[in-house]
């Protein structure tokens, strides 16, 4: 680290620096690190450039797309800058090279990542290495630069972060009323049922209309049947004829709009024989698109219920004359053209039927993708930003570091707000070492649930090792021994009362994961029961930034849904300052409900702009800033 008295341009000179990430931010940031005087940078990015990154992602061309971010990030910096020294990984961060060795090397981190997983990786390999950490994030026009140093400021993982929300399986296959229950509707049940693993499991019915058929399942393709009769026998199946069954349940329409049910005779009465042209197109090269060959130019023209209609019908074709190899294996994307048609015109459909508004593509794709549309001057700002916090960790100028947000509305006429950062949270598991306490049904639950809920979902550990006192009961890694393997895969399948050191009430469990350098302790409390619903995993872990669920709502904006518990935390998104408990932006902006609304109506984030933003007045939870 660069000595305090050392001038700005000195410890830039000097300085080692590790840029996570290569997209919107990380573009910006690798521009803006080349002309401030940074003269050795490694840039670290797994994904490769896609045609909808080019509209911000400055560095890149068309020509470059299907290329490496990191690679080409290089490239184009190096042509303007080419006596500095930049060394690309087209890797992902979490893999074991980039370990804390690797880390230490550096003077500084600037995260520009899009996933809560990998930050809170990276937060763990710079608590190991003891090197700072600025992190950054953006959302549409909100924005937010934070300082994460060892010992001085909080980790990242001190405060919550929002998770996506999910809905409960009847309101998405019974009783929608938001257009992004009928999205997460075609998305992973429609999509997932026709294009997907059929070993999974799926709410959609599959039962025939027919009650004497002996087809177990509708969706499976009579070996002599037509493509367009498949696909027209679907459509009546999942928008006629299910709709016909919720109807018979009266009981659960008392209180609710009937839904209409839809066949394909009302909408397309010709019977779908003119529907586009997909037998036709020309060029196999070209990506399928049921708009193109519809000749529908707009993705932000709402379609009629003919149009959907005529969608749908198009993209399913296409994907078993066009992309038949990838049917069974296929992952809905948001950037799958014919994912997306799909997709949003299956939602239209459901929500025509209930009486839901539709929506265009543009918007559709929005939520299907969890969107929030990119501004490249906010990635702009923040990047400058993220170098002014760079120099004054190198200078060790901590007293005048700041973490800074961007908003879209001005407050007290400021578009960028500073606020001076906090002391580490002592209840922080990740950098305080807090003991945690995990309620859970010891006789009934397996070490394997535990494992994937709690440990690598909650906890966010890649490569486990788990100890009941000094007995070694699972360890995850390469490396082990065939006979250790196969132990450590008979315990997964034990209950926690019934391994080799039973666990019982009061046991404590170490947790460790050697390449984060991570250990933590978990208490455990036996209890016998709990609530289905509010409770699902069947065990209830405190102590921890738990999650705070986001909600969509039927326009494609999202927001946070606090959760009642001080303990709830969330990935990265604009959480509501208004709720108590929360983490904080400033106490101005709860001074006017036009701020409060703007931070919290943008929240989940395109591809790789992700935002952090943690919101909450610092008063009520009562924690010092640094003096």
């Amino acid at each position: 680290m660069a000595s305090a008295a050392a001038p700005a341009s000195e410890a830039v000179k000097a300085a080692k620096v590790l840029m996570v990430g290569a997209g919107g931010i990380g573009c910006e940031l690798l521009k803006t690190l080349a002309l401030s005087g940074f003269s050795d940078i490694h840039v670290i990015d797994l994904d490769t450039i896609e045609v909808s990154n080019l509209n911000r992602q400055f560095l890149f061309r068309k020509s470059h797309v299907g290329q490496s971010k990191a690679h080409v990030a290089r490239d184009a910096i190096l042509k303007f800058r080419p006596n500095i020294n930049i060394e690309s990984h087209h890797a992902n961060v979490k893999d074991a090279q980039f370990n804390v060795d690797f880390f230490k090397q550096f003077n500084v981190v600037l995260n520009g990542l899009d996933n809560l997983d990998a930050r809170r990786h990276v937060n763990r390999l710079c608590l190991a290495a003891e090197v700072p950490l600025v992190e950054s994030g953006t959302t549409g026009f909100l924005g937010q630069v934070t300082v994460h140093v060892k010992g001085k400021t909080e980790c990242y993982e001190c405060q919550p972060k929002p998770i996506p929300k999910s809905y409960p399986v009847c309101t998405i296959t019974s009783t929608p009323s938001k257009f992004v229950h009928c999205i997460v509707w075609a998305k992973e049940l429609l999509f997932a049922k026709l294009f997907g693993d059929k070993n999974q499991d799926n709410d959609l019915n599959v039962h025939s209309k027919d009650g004497s058929s002996s087809k177990l399942d509708v969706f499976e393709r009579d070996v002599d049947e037509d493509l367009d009769q498949y696909a027209q026998r679907i459509y009546d199946h999942v928008f006629g004829y299910n709709i016909e069954v919720a109807l018979e349940n009266e009981e659960t329409w008392k209180n609710r709009r009937r839904p209409n049910p839809v066949y394909i005779r009302d909408t397309l009465p010709e019977a779908v024989k003119q529907n586009g042209s997909s037998w036709d197109c020309s060029n196999d090269h070209e990506e399928p698109s049921a708009m193109a060959s519809l000749g529908l130019t707009n993705p932000q023209e709402i379609w009629t219920l003919a149009e959907n209609s005529r969608v749908l019908l198009e993209a399913f074709k296409l994907f078993f004359e066009k992309r038949e190899k990838e049917i069974g294996n296929l992952v809905f994307d948001k950037d799958d053209q014919l994912a997306v048609e799909f997709v949003t015109a299956a939602a239209n459909i459901r929500a025509h039927s209930f009486g839901i508004p539709l929506h265009s593509l543009f918007e559709a794709k929005g939520v299907a993708g969890n969107i929030v549309h990119a501004v490249a001057t906010t990635n702009a700002i923040i990047a400058g930003l993220i170098v002014i916090e760079a120099i004054k960790v190198l200078q060790d100028d901590y007293k005048n570091y700041r973490m800074t947000y961007c908003l879209e509305h001005p407050t007290k006429k400021l578009l960028l707000m500073p606020v001076e950062p906090f002391e580490p949270n002592p209840s922080c598991y990740v950098c305080s070492e807090t003991p945690l306490l995990l309620d859970v049904n010891t006789k009934v639950t397996k070490l394997k649930e535990v494992i994937d809920k709690i440990i690598k979902s909650k906890l966010g550990m890649n490569l486990p090792l788990v100890m009941i006192g000094s007995t070694l009961v699972f360890e995850d890694g390469d490396g082990l021994e065939e006979d250790e393997a196969a132990n450590y895969a008979l315990n997964l399948e034990k209950v926690l009362a019934e391994l080799p050191a039973p666990v019982i009430n009061g046991t404590k469990l170490t947790v460790e994961d050697f390449q984060q350098e991570l250990s933590c302790s978990i208490n455990i409390k036996h209890r016998e029961e709990f609530d289905e619903e509010k409770e699902p995993d069947g065990m209830v872990l405190s102590g921890w930034s738990a999650p705070v669920e986001k909600q969509i709502n039927s326009n494609g904006e999202n927001k946070s849904a606090a959760s009642s518990s001080s303990a709830r935390a969330t990935d990265d998104t604009v959480e509501d300052p208004s709720k108590p408990g929360m983490k904080r932006k400033l106490d101005e902006l709860l001074e006017t409900k036009e701020n409060c609304d703007a931070s919290s109506s943008a929240q989940v984030v395109e591809d790789d702009d992700d935002c952090t933003m943690l919101d909450g007045n610092p008063a009520l939870i009562k924690k010092k800033r640094l003096q």
